[in-house]
């Protein structure tokens, strides 16, 4: 991610000190996890101070294909550029300046940045330009890191829509899923989101294929993989070296058609065909790529949406959202399976065994409980053009055990969650990943037109 450094200064008030504010927040801003494009070498001491600045500055931040733009006042501010460049760029917007110190003894002031930032407000408002805004104060208070890492991770979310989002769609969807039918030209057309068909012919040969010429190190990673985990109800080892198959012809179709995430249609194809639940193969592969079952493409996005706002340093699971808690109201029941194993409780052991609610044959299905701490939850969904994502911030709780991969997850009001949730244009499976990031989940809204946000409390 490349964050545009664009300080702002103006002819009034103190040069000298706006240049120092510049220096300790170029020092400042290397604590972070970007990479900072500044103006040194294109304008004068690489502060904008007039509005001839705006065509070099502009035209530096697009030859270095900036994610978003920092406009820091160092002393006012030039509020005329300040917009005239937002404008043209057309990216997120960061506005901040750090606090006025004290008048000095003659009752002169070195700086006036809170007036110059409330002009400058002024003026995007003004032009329509969205813009985040980080309450003035000093460069170290809390405020400000917190603000600037709300802001990168805003922007993280915004730049995967700004670039393209490419799912691939292994399979159909089945008939009776109706909560996952979707607008497939709409989401191209107005998100930059292109699913990409893989048949499931095709990939259940090639995955056949895999485990032939693979055989011999399936072999040595399955028994290798029986060490850590407990592999219940199979016959041979066959069925499991399949499913190390499927894993691999899945990573290998995603980098191969440069895909940010997977939908697959889940069952019964590829599970009669391999001889298993396919689980362990969706929880690998959800290590590194949003994934989505039972051809849910909207579930795929939340995914991806939530692994950007943890600065794709976590993973993601889309969960069903399920029971109530049956003692705490406030409470309730996060639930699927193929969860990435990172996210198993530190005190449980993975299993694989059959599936506990439809009769069949085959095992495969992944069983583990999920780790405690903070949750936030998100659904992007739509229907008729009304495209929302609902987001929420929760904590794990303890619950009674179930199977599967599951949390008990406490919110402050239930009934609110329950409500939006049920009033739509929402179903039952929601992203899910550990950490609070709720508020930069909303902030990027502000750059994704079409989307609104629907906080959840």
């Amino acid at each position: 991610m490349k964050l545009g450094f664009c300080p702002i200064g103006k002819f009034v008030f103190s040069h000298a000190e706006a240049m120092k504010n510049k220096e300790f927040l170029e020092e400042k801003l290397e604590s972070f996890d970007v990479q900072i494009v500044s103006l040194d070498g294109v304008i004068k001491d690489g502060m904008v101070r007039d509005q001839v600045h705006v065509e070099p500055v502009v035209r530096h931040f697009k030859q270095h294909d900036v994610d978003a733009v920092f406009i820091p006042h160092c002393n006012f501010g030039t509020e005329g550029a300040a917009g005239m460049l937002c404008s043209k760029l057309k990216l997120p917007v960061l506005l901040w300046g750090p606090r006025d110190g004290a008048p000095l003894p003659d009752g002169t002031r070195l700086t006036d940045t809170l007036c110059g930032l409330f002009a400058t407000s002024k003026v995007l408002v003004k032009l329509g330009v969205p813009f985040t805004y980080i309450g003035n104060c000093f460069p170290d208070e809390p405020s400000f890191e917190k603000g600037m890492l709300n802001f990168l991770r805003a922007v993280n979310i915004v730049r995967s829509f700004r670039k393209g989002i490419r799912i691939g769609h292994i399979g159909q969807r089945i008939d009776f899923f109706w909560t996952t039918i979707i607008n497939e030209s709409e989401l191209l057309e107005r998100f930059n989101v292109e699913i990409i068909p893989i048949d499931m012919i095709s990939f259940i040969r090639e995955s056949k294929r895999k485990a032939e010429r693979n055989l011999n190190a399936y072999r040595k990673e399955l028994a290798e993989l029986k060490k850590k985990m407990d592999m219940e109800g199979f016959n041979s080892d066959e069925p499991l070296l399949n499913v190390l198959a499927v894993r691999d012809q899945m990573l290998e179709s995603a980098e191969f058609s440069k895909l940010d995430g997977i939908a697959v249609q889940s069952f019964m194809s590829i599970i009669e065909e391999m001889g298993a639940y396919c689980c362990f193969a969706d929880s690998s592969v959800a290590e590194k790529y949003p994934l989505g079952h039972e051809s849910d493409i909207h579930g795929v996005i939340s995914d991806m949406i939530l692994r950007r706002v943890s600065l794709d340093k976590e993973p993601a699971f889309l969960a069903d959202v399920t029971i109530r808690h049956p003692e705490n109201d406030n409470s309730v029941l996060l639930w699927h399976f193929a969860a990435p194993v990172s996210l198993c409780h530190p005190g449980e052991r993975v299993r694989l065994d059959k599936h506990w609610i439809l009769p069949s044959e085959f095992s495969g299905m992944t069983h583990f409980r999920l780790k405690d701490g903070p949750i936030t939850v998100a659904r992007f969904d739509g229907e008729r053009n009304n495209y929302q994502i609902a987001v929420g911030e929760g904590v794990s709780v303890e619950g009674p055990k179930t199977l599967n991969n599951y949390v008990w997850m406490e919110v402050k009001d239930w009934q609110e969650w329950e409500r939006t949730l049920i009033e739509g244009p929402f179903i039952h499976h929601a992203g899910m990943i550990y950490g609070h990031y709720a508020d930069a989940v909303v902030e990027a809204c502000k750059y994704i037109p079409g989307l609104k946000p629907v906080r959840m409390k």
